[in-house]
């Protein structure tokens, strides 16, 4: 008897089938192998790691579209993007128990530029690059960019309060300021995500309603998806907990520094669901679920994710800020932002974006 992943007639992977996807997850094992059997080095664990993440993070993003088609296009789409950042969540965590919070920094600077501009200016190409134009609801759009913006704000206000109390000579502990500001910020964060989500699940559902797809029905029941997505939480943070322990040393041999690796390496670990998905919608012209996809990841790193890692990392006691030292994280964000209200504006997108 057949099970849903492997069903023929209507599968999961598309043409490619289950198998194709079933070969990636090699890494998966190859980790830990090579971890406590053969004691490769660092550089080999880290590198595995991060592979078997990215193919955790796919069957993460088929899952939550399988999950999707059962619960519908608007929440399906906060679906994919809430468990579509888990394993990212996962290893800033464990990159943050590390003590390596300038890292962390970076990967969430990271996340927001990968899903906001690699992301979809993937899909913008591949989506347009055989049609003339595609479009989307000027009014979704609209609001997540409002919401982008607002939560860029809110992640370079303890920068801009970390300049100015250090500019004044008055005040003596900046670093206690720090913390008890970017606390007060991460839970008001947290209640604007939830405010967030009353505004697109129910008062203005119809709003963030994505079209779903003609003639598509799940081929995975609702127990199978939700089988997956624990499976693949747990791999994947037993990968993160590798990757984490081997990312000073792996930098070492490589020659880059761990910030490197935390902007883009890690980053790019993370949000790999996102832009897999991001391009695959596109594909199939469903601008409106792309930009959910890309811009509303880029909103949850910086209205769920952050925060989280901020009253986590108290917990834990290595207390973590929302102040970024480093300017370069400040502009890339900014800029982000910026980019991404500008390809919006006009409700539609060709392949050359800035069309």
């Amino acid at each position: 008897m057949s099970t849903p992943i492997a069903s023929r007639n209507n599968n999961a992977f598309g043409k490619y089938g289950a198998m194709a996807r079933l070969a990636p997850l090699a890494f998966v094992f190859f980790t830990p192998i090579g971890e406590y059997v053969f004691h490769l080095s660092p550089i080999w664990t880290f590198g595995s790691g991060v592979l078997a993440i990215a193919v955790l993070a796919e069957w993460i993003r088929v899952a939550t579209d399988q999950l999707s088609s059962h619960t519908g296009p608007a929440l399906g789409g906060l679906l994919t993007v809430s468990l579509g950042s888990l394993a990212e969540l996962i290893l800033a965590l464990f990159v943050l128990a590390g003590g390596q919070v300038e890292v962390v920094h970076a990967q969430i600077t990271g996340s927001i530029a990968a899903t906001c501009l690699l992301g979809l200016g993937l899909a913008i190409v591949t989506g347009g690059f055989n049609r003339e134009r595609q479009s989307f609801a000027e009014a979704r759009a609209g609001l997540l960019s409002s919401m982008l913006v607002l939560s860029v704000i809110a992640l370079l206000l303890p920068a801009v309060f970390d300049y100015t109390g250090r500019s004044v000579r008055h005040i003596n502990n900046v670093s206690a300021s720090d913390e008890l500001l970017s606390l007060a910020v991460s839970v008001v964060l947290l209640i604007l995500y939830s405010g967030n989500l009353v505004f697109t699940l129910i008062t203005h559902r119809n709003v963030f309603a994505t079209k779903a797809e003609p003639s598509t029905t799940p081929a995975w029941s609702v127990t199978a998806c939700l089988i997956v997505l624990l499976a693949c939480t747990g791999a994947a943070a037993l990968q993160s907990k590798f990757v984490s322990g081997a990312l000073t040393e792996a930098a070492n041999s490589t020659g880059v520094t761990p910030l490197f690796l935390g902007v883009v390496v890690l980053a790019l670990v993370g949000t790999s669901s996102d832009i897999f998905a991001a391009v695959w919608f596109a594909r199939r012209d469903r601008m409106g679920l792309v930009m959910t996809l890309c811009i509303g990841s880029a909103i949850q790193i910086a209205l769920v994710v952050a925060p989280l890692l901020v009253i986590f990392s108290w917990l834990i006691g290595k207390p973590m800020t929302l102040v970024f030292q480093n300017p370069v994280d400040l502009f890339s964000i900014a800029g982000t932002a910026f980019i991404v209200n500008s390809i919006t504006r006009d409700a539609e997108t060709t392949w050359f974006a800035c069309c």
